[in-house]
């Protein structure tokens, strides 16, 4: 099964949480603090793996997590790190945010890396909270939760040449005629159901002077008459021809209309996207090999021919017209240096620099709790261990320090109320002089 689009999720490793304990020794009264720092949790990185053609690794597993930190220890022992997962992908791998759409990477060339998950920091221990008027602070930071995303991966062939056609136009039998493919061929509309991958030899095996090249052919599915609305399953073969260098735009001459074939496929061509007909695209006649073919290729010629479109005629399953099809591919194609890099669009790792600033934004949920959102109060709240008394009491201290404490209060806030902060739910409680 070729499968080339799917949603999966992706989890990092939570960081270690940081110990509060003290040094405990003989002969040494009243031991300070002595928390070592949690580990951080590993990360999730998606890398591209030359020996793979599809997505199938992930066709029943689709959910993934990073190992988390190790705690902190006594005698300032940190926790260990947690171990990155990395995901090998086939190249040509879009990596887009499910609930969002946006890109977050485009991965093309063998190794290239991109980390779509973070891991979480190690909480610090009770040592970095000792001041001169607080000698034995039992406070110590949680791990910070380690990001977690829905992926959808979409992948999209990487080939030096696309051919495209209506279905039943004679595509499959031209990849097995141009390559050593053999894909599934047979004389009805839709035989071909997922793409096939061939490797053409330019020059005769008797010409060893010849040329060296050796492009890629994607054979895709055929396509009908708004297959870029998503019609039949025009999306999902559309997107394979986007990376392609060349287009071979394949026409069954021997059909009721075969200029009617040629414009529905351009027009699809144009609607999914416009870049796709700027490509170099040569029209190949096939099925010369049949009387209706024959009678209807010179007025196709000249149609193309005033249209400022280069054609060639063939018989794909007889051969006729292949060597002039090999000359005129050779032709369109870069040379060897630039065909041995992947074709454009070049591969893309989206980096962002996410501020951590103090702004907060406070709402009102349907059921009256208060949602706090910003991504320091967010840290801290999921850092803080709230059944330690003084660790609380810290909490409310950064809610005084950054506004967010007059913020609720001034939106009507009163005692009994929940205010939720990333996954933490409090119960907002009266301060003495409100009470």
């Amino acid at each position: 099964m070729f499968l080339d689009r799917v949603t999966i999720f992706v989890k990092a490793g939570d960081g270690g949480d940081g110990a509060a304990t003290f040094r405990r020794e003989a002969h040494v009264p009243r031991g300070g603090p002595d928390g070592g720092d949690g580990g951080r949790g590993g990360s999730v990185h998606l890398t591209v793996d030359a020996g793979q053609t599809t997505l199938r690794d992930f066709r029943f597993k689709h959910h993934f997590k990073a190992s988390s930190g190790g705690r902190g220890e006594r005698a300032r022992r940190h926790g260990a790190a947690g171990e990155d997962l990395v995901l090998t992908l086939p190249p040509g791998t879009a990596v887009l945010d499910d609930d969002t759409g946006e890109l977050l990477a485009d991965l093309v060339a063998v190794g290239q890396t991109a980390m779509v998950a973070r891991g979480g920091r190690g909480g610090l221990g009770n040592t970095h909270f000792k001041t001169s008027t607080h000698q034995a602070p039992r406070h110590a930071q949680k791990g910070e939760p380690g990001d977690e995303r829905r992926l959808r991966l979409e992948l999209r062939l990487i080939a030096d040449v696309g051919l495209v056609g209506l279905p039943n136009a004679g595509k499959s039998t031209l990849l097995a005629a141009l390559t050593a493919a053999r894909p599934k061929i047979a004389d009805y509309p839709f035989t071909t159901l997922e793409p096939n991958l061939g490797v053409m030899e330019l020059s005769s095996p008797d010409d060893p002077t010849g040329d060296e090249r050796r492009p890629t052919i994607a054979d895709v599915p055929g396509l009908i008459e708004g297959a870029s609305g998503g019609a039949g399953l025009g999306h999902a073969f559309l997107r394979h021809v986007e990376r392609t260098r060349v287009l071979l735009h394949i026409v069954d001459g021997s059909a009721r209309d075969p200029e009617w074939d040629h414009d529905v496929i351009r027009d699809e061509l144009q609607a999914h996207d416009p870049a796709l007909l700027e490509k170099p695209m040569l029209v190949v006649f096939n099925k010369l090999d049949r009387p209706a073919a024959a009678d209807a290729w010179p007025a196709f010629r000249a149609a193309r021919q005033a249209a400022g479109e280069d054609v060639v005629a063939i018989s794909a399953i007889e051969g006729t017209g292949l060597a002039e099809l090999r000359a005129r591919i050779a032709d369109l194609l870069p040379g060897a240096a630039e065909l041995g890099s992947p074709p454009e669009p070049a591969g893309v790792v989206v980096h962002r620099i996410e501020a951590m600033g103090d702004g907060f934004a406070v709402d009102v949920e349907a059921d009256g709790a208060y949602r706090v959102r910003g991504k320091r109060i967010e840290r801290i709240a999921a850092q803080t261990n709230f059944e330690i008394e003084e660790s609380a009491d810290r909490f409310q201290r950064e809610l005084a320090r950054l506004g967010i404490d007059d913020e609720l209060r001034r939106r009507g806030i009163g005692p009994g109320d929940l205010v939720r902060i990333g996954s933490t739910e409090l119960e907002w409680e009266a301060q003495p002089w409100e009470a």
